[in-house]
């Protein structure tokens, strides 16, 4: 058929070496997809598919990676120092709803077969400028419909995480799904959690960081798959509580995920339940953190946040500085842009520029200073650190240390505090 498709040199000149050598090459994946719907994505991955093995592939390119030997992938680099994945023809021999056996196959045709959604089993021609659609992939993109390569539900259980793709490719589109595709996600939920947890994980922050999350998170409800992915969670999430995780910028999901659990399981629920499903999910002990601090924030400020100086400094050595601007995106989409939260915004940010010491340690004092006037080491040291910090809190003295030491000296020495 006739039709035009921007693709990459790099690409292309990769394409014509494989053929030059006698391998069938063809570009597949979503960036074929979202050219053939004429609304190119904003990171377009070219991948290829190719009648060549992974070590014909090696030895035809001077730079590659060997990602996924036994799968057929390599990555190659192309003439502008990006990687692109470059993949043989594959079928699969034996499935087991979490993984599948593959051979290498001979024909474009059996690869594609194999493939989950026909929006996504089309491929591209860039030399002949032309498009192999064997599924009707484009009449789906223009009906704005998603449905499964052959029998649905035999295509789940080969791999339950394509109940997950759908989901996302579904909402991220804005597609309907085909009946009878939408039965077989429904009956192969359960599945899901046979799945790895890596893999829920990896899936999950696609759907937080794409397009339209909330449409693809209600689809996550009304198929069954919400209760696979958060055991924790024993309720549906309500329409506008999706609406807010759409609220914070899609660029940080993490501060998304930390949204939606606080609607799940409630602002008031202990740390320790929220790091507990996060370690489940296997997250880095990096994001535990950073999602944890997030969640402890709330969806809005505390009470008196904004006027109280001392509740606001505690409040924000209790939070930590690092977790500041995640917690504020998400106050700024869960409080309907309340004046209330840009005023604790504000009043927080000042006290951030003004160098407010949140803990001991960043008085300017030192326990050797006290040493100095005549404490003796140990636990009352402690004491009148922190009596001193929470003076300066209070705005009572500055940050200074001839003030400080002046108040120490005021409270005097061997536990005078």
């Amino acid at each position: 058929m006739s039709m035009r498709i921007e693709v990459p040199r790099a690409v292309c000149e990769m394409v014509d070496h494989l053929e030059s050598a006698g391998f069938e090459t063809w570009t597949v994946g979503g960036a074929v997809r979202d050219a053939v719907r004429g609304s190119p994505g904003e990171r377009e991955d070219w991948d290829l598919a190719t009648r060549a093995h992974p070590g014909q592939v090696r030895r035809l390119f001077p730079r590659t990676v060997p990602l996924g030997m036994e799968y057929g992938t390599v990555g190659v680099f192309g003439s502008d120092g990006v990687m692109y994945e470059v993949t043989t023809f594959r079928h699969d021999v034996i499935t087991y709803g979490r993984k599948a056996v593959v051979a290498f196959a001979e024909s474009l045709q059996d690869d594609l077969a194999r493939r989950d959604f026909t929006v996504n089993a089309m491929a591209w021609h860039p030399g002949e400028r032309r498009l192999y659609d064997p599924h009707g992939g484009q009449n789906d993109l223009e009906r704005g419909m998603l449905r499964a390569v052959g029998i649905p539900s035999e295509r789940f259980r080969e791999d339950y995480l394509r109940v997950l793709r759908g989901l996302r490719f579904a909402g991220a589109l804005g597609f309907e799904v085909e009946p009878e595709t939408w039965a077989g996600m429904i009956e192969a939920a359960p599945g899901i959690a046979k799945l790895s947890v890596e893999r829920i994980r990896e899936e999950l922050m696609k759907v937080l960081a794409g397009p339209r999350t909330s449409r693809a998170l209600e689809l996550y409800q009304r198929c069954g798959a919400m209760a696979h992915v958060f055991p924790e969670i024993g309720r549906p999430f309500a329409d506008d509580a999706l609406a807010a995780v759409d609220a914070v910028p899609r660029d940080h999901p993490a501060e998304r995920l930390a949204m939606l659990l606080l609607h799940g399981l409630g602002v008031a629920a202990p740390l320790p339940a929220v790091s507990s499903l996060l370690v489940r999910l296997r997250f880095s002990n990096s994001d535990v953190e950073r999602i944890r601090s997030t969640f402890s924030g709330g969806l809005r400020p505390p009470q008196g946040v904004a006027d109280d100086a001392a509740a606001r400094r505690r409040w924000m050595a209790q939070t930590g500085k690092a977790a500041l601007r995640h917690v504020f995106r998400v106050w700024r989409a869960g409080a309907d842009r309340e004046a209330g939260a840009e005023l604790a915004i504000a009043a927080i940010e000042r006290d951030v520029d003004q160098a407010v010491p949140l803990s001991t340690r960043e008085l300017a004092v030192a326990g050797r200073d006290l040493v100095a006037l005549g404490w003796r080491p140990g636990p009352d040291i402690g004491r009148v650190l922190r009596r001193l910090l929470e003076a300066v809190w209070e705005d009572s003295v500055p940050n200074d240390r001839a003030r400080l030491i002046e108040m120490a000296e005021r409270l005097g020495p061997a536990g005078g505090a």
